[in-house]
């Protein structure tokens, strides 16, 4: 995103060019009522836009958890405002005039960073997905296993039979189809779900 048509229009020779796919915004307010939902890609910005600026962009992107990896591209550029960038996740800071091997290199790494996000949001649901899955008892069961509880520990805590306990204990193992605790543990962990 840039308000200099000129810069606007070579970028998108340039990117096109290469292969790549390219909408093109004057404004961040133009891009949010556009804003593609969990697509995987890039957005090059600039600091200084009419009306909203690239940083208060980048921080409502981050507030809609969007999976877009962002690189500034500015020619305006002091420590604090790319310091600020940085902190708030872009995956690049890069000052104008640029060249074109810099550029291309800086978006595809960013790209490959938004993939990155979106499959591991998804792996997230995915696990999500199988928790729901779980009865409460099932779900009891898993948390006392996740933390290195015994079957028969687990019976004693829970007051229940230890064949009830290698029951739902089977039955949570098929419905997180993992085979081992490890995996369970690993699985959980990976997908930042907490019980």
């Amino acid at each position: 995103m840039d308000d200099d048509l000129q810069v606007q229009e070579g970028l998108s020779r340039l990117l096109r060019s290469h292969g790549w796919s390219v909408s093109v915004f004057g404004s961040a307010e133009g891009f949010l009522q556009q804003l593609p939902e969990c697509a995987a890609g890039c957005v090059l910005l600039d600091i200084r836009m009419p009306g909203m600026s690239g940083t208060d962009l980048h921080e409502r992107l981050n507030d809609y958890d969007c999976p877009l990896s962002v690189i500034y591209l500015t020619a305006n550029s002091t420590v604090p405002v790319s310091v600020r960038a940085m902190k708030h996740g872009a995956y690049d800071f890069l000052e104008k005039p640029i060249s074109e091997d810099i550029l291309l290199s800086a978006i595809e790494g960013a790209v490959a960073q938004s993939v990155a996000k979106i499959s591991a949001a998804t792996h997230g649901q995915d696990v999500r997905a199988r928790l729901e899955a779980l009865t409460p008892r099932e779900r009891e069961v898993m948390s006392h296993v996740i933390v290195g509880r015994m079957n028969k520990q687990i019976a004693d805590d829970l007051g229940i039979a230890l064949r009830t306990v290698k029951l739902h204990r089977s039955r949570m193992m098929v419905k997180m189809r993992v085979r081992s605790v490890a995996q369970l543990v690993s699985l959980c962990e990976e997908a930042g779900v907490r019980i």
